[in-house]
């Protein structure tokens, strides 16, 4: 705030992940999930969104959810569940903080191949998300950079606030 003057912008991308059948989940293991993936982002949008609610220009929040917060995927049940709840409180914020100037919208990345995946990516997983996948093709990390830019823009994304913005190569249009 000394060096900026404002918080214009926060981008949440609180994520970690376990492969634990559900039934095998640990208690402590459900609850460092749960604390990473939705409780830090409930935390920083109260500290950033208090923040923005002090200040004239308001500001835009984007919080990562998931393709598995839209339905469930196997294999991450404690993950999944996490960034739905991240989903459902973005919207909650969107109703509460709009009419104070404050746009909050979540980012849905589909299949981006990172670390935390990996280790459930197999040959099968594989070809069953590319036989879900229309572009038959994983994403690339840079084409998430302009739907977040979209959602961070006062310009551009000045009226879009509450919405799940879905960056899935055509996953979540797919059924059978």
């Amino acid at each position: 705030m000394a060096a900026e003057g404002s918080v214009d912008i926060l981008v949440n991308g609180a994520g970690i992940n376990s492969p634990t059948p559900v039934l095998d989940i640990p208690d402590d293991e459900f609850a460092r999930i749960i604390d990473i993936n939705l409780a830090a982002v409930l935390r920083a949008c109260q500290i950033f969104g208090k923040q923005m609610l002090n200040q004239e220009n308001g500001g835009s929040i984007i919080n990562l959810g998931s393709i598995s917060g839209l339905g469930p995927l196997s294999r991450v049940f404690t993950y999944s569940a996490s960034k739905a709840a991240v989903h459902n409180l973005s919207k909650n914020l969107a109703r509460e903080w709009g009419d104070q100037g404050i746009r909050v919208n979540t980012l849905v990345p589909g299949f981006f191949p990172a670390e935390q995946n990996r280790k459930v990516l197999t040959e099968d997983r594989v070809a069953s998300i590319m036989g879900h996948t229309p572009m038959d093709r994983f994403g690339n990390a840079d084409e998430l950079i302009p739907a977040t830019l979209l959602l961070a823009s006062k310009n551009a994304g000045s009226f879009i606030t509450g919405i799940e913005m879905i960056v899935d190569g055509g996953f979540s249009a797919m059924s059978i």
